[in-house]
């Protein structure tokens, strides 16, 4: 039986500090089914905390007040992790940010190696903004730094 793991490893947790490319897993409100959406505005707090920030008129808020357990997928040199946790809203709005954004924690209950036995991912997702380099770079830049006061 392998060991349960509550917390990041030191890789995990560095790698999650550099805008890397996750899936966030939520149960909708209204069809309980389970959903899937890449989001990009997400760190480690700390090794036991995941802070992320979303549009506020998202299916995806509505789903986490309604459920608040949650899993996150992070594609890892190597593997793909999988975080469960419960999500817990830190923020109705973040300030010095141009638009709605809500900031949500999610506290680690496990973390599991979801990579299929006897493989390895061997080149990591990578992701592209496709709007303006400036204001996209001034806008993260914005949005993290009032997840960090959040």
């Amino acid at each position: 039986m392998t060991e349960t793991v509550t917390a990041l490893s030191e890789s995990m947790y560095n790698h999650l500090q550099k805008e890397p490319f996750v899936l966030l897993h939520t149960i909708d409100a209204d069809t309980g089914s389970p959903t899937s959406s890449a989001v990009s505005w997400i760190y480690a707090a700390d090794y036991s905390t995941l802070r992320f920030a979303i549009d506020g008129r998202s299916r995806l808020a509505a789903n986490m007040r309604a459920k608040a357990e949650v899993s996150v997928t992070v594609f890892i040199s190597g593997s793909v992790q999988t975080v469960y946790g419960t999500a817990r809203l830190v923020a109705e709005a973040l300030d010095e940010v141009p638009f709605k954004l809500v900031c949500f924690d999610i506290e680690i209950m496990h973390i599991r190696d979801a990579m299929f036995y006897g493989s390895r991912l061997s080149v990591m997702p990578e992701y592209e903004k496709t709007y303006d380099k400036r204001a996209a770079d001034k806008l993260d830049i914005q949005v993290f730094n009032a997840m960090k006061k959040a």
